[in-house]
């Protein structure tokens, strides 16, 4: 499907487009993407990276970064919430008719995995976003450091989740690698969201 590996963000950025115009069942169908994790986790450097924007001067997000992308009757929108700790009880605030939510954690900042698993198992304790599918990308694999996945997925106590569909997804918002895989499941599990 794609010869080379080096792929450009715009690629990306296209590819996802694609994808979800294969899916696209309704017209003008809206996708509710809220991005969470805590601080630092990499969630903006992860937005810009979809958005094929320069990720080369990042500032930490004070309040929110929406995007939308439309595409041929597809809309996109993706809610990147800031993660520092007097933010997040305003989390809730963007619960209402999420499509899918994706939980970004630094693989690399061991010290926070308990924090980072708090607030994953607080979110998924709402209500509002009961049966929302979940794709968690451990992020920040370019790092020596980072924890592969498959820890992170056991730490996190991932394999008790019954109530929703989830994937755990390696990446690096940073070189883009891994990104587009945990997109293709996102269309395909909002897809499976909406029926």
């Amino acid at each position: 499907y794609c010869p080379h590996n080096n792929l450009s963000p715009s690629w990306l950025f296209k590819g996802l487009l694609s994808i979800l115009r294969k899916l696209k069942s309704a017209p003008d169908q809206e996708v509710r993407i809220l991005l969470l994790g805590l601080d630092n986790a990499g969630k903006t450097t992860l937005l810009k990276q979809l958005a094929s924007e320069d990720i080369s001067h990042i500032t930490p997000t004070q309040g929110f970064n929406i995007k939308s992308v439309q595409s041929q009757g597809f809309k996109l929108n993706v809610w990147d919430i800031g993660g520092q700790r007097k933010i997040r009880p305003y989390w809730r605030n963007y619960f209402e008719n999420t499509d899918i939510l994706i939980y970004v954690i630094d693989s690399a900042d061991r010290k926070r995995f308990e924090e980072t698993g708090q607030e994953l198992a607080e979110l998924l304790e709402e209500e509002k976003l009961s049966c929302v599918p979940v794709l968690i990308f451990a992020n920040k694999q370019d790092l020596l450091t980072a924890a592969p996945a498959s820890e992170i997925a056991e730490g996190l106590n991932l394999h008790t989740i019954r109530d929703r569909v989830w994937q755990i997804q390696s990446c690096s918002a940073l070189t883009g690698e891994g990104v587009q895989d945990g997109m293709n499941w996102v269309c395909k599990n909002v897809n499976a969201k909406k029926k």
